[in-house]
């Protein structure tokens, strides 16, 4: 292969423009990650006053040093029960994702107890599945740092009880699958949260703290009369002497974390199938900060999606399939971090001809094992008579069919517009890609709102004249200006990942090291046999 050429420039008037407002947009990202930081840190004098580290204190103590940690879901929540972009705090009161563990790549759990007293909303629910099934499909022992008020009873949701019992279920089919569930009783896991630690293999509990109970003293005495101390009812020292339920009694949250470390290390994960090997590699020829600029804000400004991808992967080296057949389609063979991979990207709609390229080449990713990295920037499929004509509905469906069923990893990246069944072909949310990332840039949804609301308008004209009718043409600007708000609003890369429709904002620049961290753990989990049982392990 042959290290791609570039025509960037980034000292142009374009670049300078969309560095700046990509760059803005990722001090939101981080500056609203650092508003959920400091409204946890806010709790400090109770976790001091009780003896306790932190949530984030508890994740650092719980970690590798040194080693990476890839969060998920960071947006979650975010302009949800706030629509005020400068107020509004995402994470959905939970810290999630993949990390290190005595050598043992896991997914990680921690209940950020320092927000609304780690209290679960609707979205929190949302968040925790999706990150399940991440931890199965990636085969991911699952630790959980316990601290929660249960449902946040004040923002309740019917939908948030019933998709609140697939929390179960997955802890259940997560043991039966023969993958370990880890929990520590930091403070409180009541009401439903209590079968947190009844579905786990190992619980570990923190004396004075640790409470685990089905009902607190004021809701038993409401209900029975009965009078009673929340640690007589579900205090960690009395799960670890009358019902078993606490394996390992810790005197504090640090030791609890020891434990934890001692029990993955016992486990001997890797005995069998240890993790991947580095690979030899070369870093890319062009650097990673370009990516900031090389990407307009208006997607409807076109790009050469080769500058990112050359920016990605090793040595910068690309080699395109059928580059002059359907060439708004790209179809790329590369390396990242030693990864053999495929890459789709658009430099424009997806047309028949790009359609019927991107179906053979997913073939051929598919028969030799490589992972596949969509790169999305997309209006949609093309429309009109000459595309018709040329059969775009039986050729997107091939598309959208190998899509769909190829079997080895895929990783999508939201990186500018991805509108319509475009979305569909290119591995969007309802595809299951493994991973799913967007930057803050990105616009997703069912059409962008120039678009509907240029649709919309045509609607109102004919309508008006198959009446005989003048237009209102002040009511048809009103029309189209309310509607295109509409769709812009919720295409916002900030409205979609608050609602969890992927796995979590990252800054473009981090695009590559986020990939090669990925593509490490899906090759983890192809080479790991488990050993499933039938219904997971019941405590005593």
């Amino acid at each position: 292969m042959t290290a791609f050429a570039t025509r960037f420039d980034a000292t142009s008037d374009a670049a300078l423009e969309a560095r700046d407002g990509m760059l803005a947009l990722v001090r939101k990202m981080r500056d609203a990650e650092a508003r959920a930081a400091a409204k946890s840190e806010s709790r400090r004098p109770v976790f001091d006053k009780r003896g306790q580290l932190s949530p984030r204190e508890r994740l650092a103590a719980l970690l590798d040093p040194g080693l990476p940690f890839l969060e998920l879901c960071n947006m979650a929540s975010f302009l949800v029960d706030d629509p005020d972009p400068d107020t509004s705090i995402p994470g959905a009161s939970a810290l999630i994702g993949i990390g290190f563990v005595s050598g043992v790549r896991a997914m990680i759990y921690v209940d950020d107890a320092g927000i609304n007293a780690g209290a679960m909303t609707t979205k929190s629910v949302e968040k925790s599945l999706r990150c399940l099934e991440v931890a199965q499909k990636q085969k991911l022992p699952f630790i959980h740092l316990v601290e929660s008020a249960g449902a946040d009873l004040m923002n309740y949701t019917v939908e948030l009880w019933a998709h609140g019992g697939g929390m179960f279920a997955g802890l259940a089919r997560h043991s039966a699958m023969g993958l370990p569930v880890i929990t520590v009783l930091h403070g409180a896991s009541t009401a439903g949260g209590a079968y947190q630690p009844g579905l786990s293999d190992y619980v570990v509990g923190v004396r004075g703290n640790g409470m685990a109970m089905l009902a607190g003293a004021a809701l038993v005495q409401a209900a029975t009369g009965e009078v009673a101390k929340d640690a007589d009812l579900g205090g960690a020292e009395m799960h670890a002497t009358t019902t078993g339920l606490v394996d390992y009694l810790a005197e504090d949250d640090a030791a609890a974390l020891r434990h934890v470390r001692a029990v993955v290390a016992g486990l001997g994960w890797n005995d069998s199938q240890a993790e991947p090997r580095p690979r030899a590699y070369d870093p890319p020829a062009l650097s990673a900060e370009d990516i900031a600029g090389i990407v307009p804000m208006d997607y409807r400004t076109p790009y050469d999606m080769r500058e990112v991808a050359a920016r990605i992967v090793d040595g910068s080296d690309l080699r395109e399939f059928k580059p002059d057949y359907g060439p708004a389609t790209l179809c790329i063979h590369a390396k990242i971090m030693g990864h053999p991979v495929g890459i789709i990207g658009n430099n424009g709609p997806l047309d028949p001809d790009g359609a019927t390229k991107v179906t053979h080449f997913l073939q051929l990713m598919d028969q030799a094992g490589s992972a596949v990295i969509f790169l999305n920037n997309t209006t949609g499929f093309m429309v009109g008579a000459q595309s018709e004509h040329a059969g775009m509905i039986k050729h997107g469906s091939k598309m959208i069919q190998a899509v769909t069923n190829i079997r080895v990893p895929k990783l999508s990246f939201y990186i500018g517009a991805s509108f319509g069944a475009g979305n569909y072909g290119m591995c969007g949310y309802a595809f299951g890609p493994d991973f799913l990332f967007t930057w803050p840039n990105a616009m997703t949804g069912v059409m962008g709102g120039g678009q509907a609301a240029a649709t919309m308008e045509q609607v109102a004209r004919r309508t008006a004249e198959r009446k005989g009718v003048t237009p209102d043409e002040g009511r048809l600007a009103a029309q189209s200006a309310k509607i295109a708000a509409h769709f812009d609003a919720q295409s916002d890369a900030f409205y979609t990942s608050g609602r969890v429709l992927d796995h979590g904002m990252i800054d473009p620049r981090d695009t590559r090291r986020v990939i090669g961290f990925c593509l490490d753990t899906c090759r983890a989990a192809q080479t790991r046999d488990l050993r499933p049982n039938s219904f997971g392990v019941a405590r005593p």
